[in-house]
Parts: C-alpha cells; structure tokens; sequence
C-alpha cells in the first residue's frame, strides 16, 4: 500500500464513502492520526493538536455505530433475546469486523500519519484501520445527522450486517452461551485448564480442559483461547446429547 501524499484525494475518499460532506474540516480530521496532528504543532501545543486530529471523532463514532447496529439488529430481529443480540452487535462492532471493512474501503491510502508512525507501517495496521472507521462513522454523523450516518454504515458494513444472525454469533463465542446457559440454570461457572501443550514454540497445540459440576470435556486449539471455545463448545454438544444434564465425562 503506497503512501498518499501529505493531503488525501478528499473527493475520491468521498466517492469510496458514498457520502459528501458539507464540512470538508470534519472529513480531513477523521482521517488524521495524532502522529500527523503532534508534527504539525509547537510543542506544548496539545490542546491544539487535539483538535486536529481524529480521536474525538473516534469515540463518538464507536457510539453511533454501536446505536446503529443495535438499532438494526432490534428491527431484523425482534424475538431475539438479550443475549442473541449482544453478541451479534459485539461481533459486529468489533475490531476484526471493522478492520475488514476498512480494508474493503481501502481507508488506509486516505490516513495521515506523521513520519514515525508511517515508517511503521501504521496505514496497514488492522487497530488503525478500525479506529478510522469510527472516525468517519462520527465526521459523518456530524456532518450529515443520524440518517446520514445509518446510510453509512450500512454502505460499510452491508455484508456483515446480511450475515449476521443468532446461530453464527453463538457459534462464534462458545464460552459466552456455555456461560450464559449454566447461569439460566443457575449452576456453577466453567472451569477452564490447560492439561497439555504439544509441538514446537513456533507450533504449539494446546489441550484445553473444561469443567462443569464435576464432569470435564477436552478441547484442543492453536492457542490458549481457541482451545477454550473447543472445549466449550464440545461442552455444549454433549449437554445437548446428555438431554441437558451436564458434560459428559
């Protein structure tokens, strides 16, 4: 990914969007990390870097968005429990999911950064990515309002937010629908252990224990987490066979 140049194509970037902006200064900002802003000011300036540079709009965006995607989940889903919807949203404003579609959108060639955070590759750092995406979530909202900014995110996260369903967010976290499902049942929390690690440092697999009133499953993964989901989704599994009496030994 080549570098752009100290100020970015603001009408392509608006183009890649689909959204123009009245206030081309909220726009500029979003795209401006606080390396870019430091290098412009005195030092001692900071206020006045702050108002250059993108985190304010960041946080507001993480806000908007998270609203928005509520919002769509509660209309596409409306018998869906408390539970089903918090982790789709979670799945969905998460930094994985919001890094995809900055890469999608090809934000990175549009980022300033000042000469430090470039020359360490900060334009294809996936955490960047997704505090940008923010960014322009909350430049939007300012500029355009609340529909203008659904319009967005809607242009930005339409294949996620088409995917998204209860199934496939359970799914993906085993360990929160385990936990959630022995907390309905009023039974005690999981125990996670790892009882073994196999192979090389630069390849390791490791075995995963999960403990429910006394009876344990195994799980297995590339790493400490993924191991943990295997274990609880094996856990689960075996509830369901065992007529939801609990973990099969």
């Amino acid at each position: 990914m080549k570098p752009p140049e100290n100020i970015p194509d603001l009408d392509l970037l608006e183009t890649t969007l689909d959204y123009t902006f009245q206030n081309r200064t909220l726009l500029e900002r979003a795209v401006t990390h606080r390396s870019w802003a430091h290098e412009q000011v005195a030092p001692g300036a900071e206020d006045l870097a702050r108002r250059l540079h993108n985190e304010a709009l960041e946080f507001l965006g993480d806000s908007v968005l998270g609203l928005i995607v509520a919002d769509y989940l509660c209309r596409a889903y409306p018998e869906g429990t408390e539970g089903e919807l918090s982790r789709m949203k979670h799945r969905l404003v998460s930094a994985p999911t919001l890094t995809k579609a900055s890469w999608r959108l090809n934000l990175g060639d549009f980022l300033r950064f000042g000469r430090g955070e470039e020359k360490s590759g900060g334009r294809s750092k996936d955490a960047l990515l997704a505090d940008a995406l923010e960014a322009l979530t909350g430049a939007i909202f300012l500029d355009g309002g609340f529909e203008a900014a659904i319009r967005f995110v809607n242009h930005a996260l339409g294949e996620e937010l088409q995917r998204a369903n209860p199934m496939s967010a359970a799914e993906a976290d085993y360990k929160t629908l385990l936990q959630e499902k022995l907390q309905a049942e009023r039974r005690p929390a999981p125990k996670y252990a790892v009882v073994e690690t196999l192979g090389p440092p630069h390849r390791r697999t490791f075995h995963v224990e999960v403990t429910v009133d006394g009876r344990s499953v195994r799980g297995e993964g590339r790493s400490i987490k993924a191991a943990e989901v295997a274990a609880a989704r094996e856990a689960l599994l075996n509830m369901k066979l065992d007529g939801e009496t609990g973990p099969k030994p």
